[in-house]
């Protein structure tokens, strides 16, 4: 958790939901069903010559740290647990200043009973999209040269905590669902994020945890919005 997600919402939609100054290149398109590693939106601000600036860009969904001598890790980085991610190398340098919202339409969740798994859709009840809490790095490839433009990837993770409410007994674990009135603060680069900072933002999201819904849907094979149509 949380393993998949989708995002309906176009780029131009995003940037006015989220009071984007910054458009990026190639930004991806709305998707029913996202997977680790593949790309996603996410909305950050930047401080360059003392301005700050709210973007929104494309970026590999699982975190790969500036110090990492390769693009695949050998353990997931697609999620961060929000108790333990002020002490963790991987996540610590990206918590203190390059935190990030991932907007999300709805995502996944199966609820296992012995060896069966059932997917379910989580939302939220008026049909808005979700802003996650995530954090985002910059990862040079030391293969590539310096005038290749691929040489610089973003790529970003979203936090979890443990599982509240009517979600209790969906699964033990879920994301971390940030209402507007955190967003600047998460956001704002010159703001240093801690554990402690993180468990306020945990704290916060109690109110944006009661107004989520889910049903149960189909296997997901695919891409398109009758992945999310529930089961009759």
């Amino acid at each position: 958790m949380c393993g998949r997600f989708i995002i309906t919402e176009t780029a131009p939609d995003l940037a006015a939901m989220f009071d984007v100054e910054h458009e990026g290149e190639d930004l991806p398109e709305p998707s029913w069903n996202i997977k680790p590693t593949e790309r996603i939106p996410i909305v950050l601000e930047s401080a360059k010559s003392g301005a700050v600036v709210r973007r929104i860009e494309s970026a590999r969904w699982s975190l790969v740290p500036s110090f990492a001598s390769a693009l695949v890790s050998k353990f997931p980085t697609f999620n961060a647990r929000s108790e333990t991610v002020g002490e963790k190398p991987t996540f610590q340098p990206s918590l203190a200043s390059r935190r990030a919202l991932v907007p999300a339409t709805g995502y996944y969740e199966w609820h296992t009973e012995g060896t069966v798994k059932t997917p379910y859709f989580v939302h939220s009840d008026d049909g808005l999209p979700l802003a996650l809490a995530g954090l985002y790095a910059w990862w040079r490839n030391p293969a590539l040269t310096e005038d290749d433009p691929a040489r610089w990837v973003l790529s970003a993770t979203i936090l979890t905590q443990e599982s509240s409410g009517r979600l209790r007994g969906l699964h033990e674990r879920m994301p971390v669902v940030l209402p507007e009135e955190t967003w600047d603060q998460w956001l704002d680069p010159h703001t240093v994020g801690d554990q402690e900072f993180v468990d306020a933002a945990v704290a916060a999201s109690a109110e944006s945890v009661e107004g989520l819904r889910f049903h149960e849907v189909a296997p997901l094979i695919g891409d398109g919005p009758e992945l999310i149509e529930p089961v009759a």
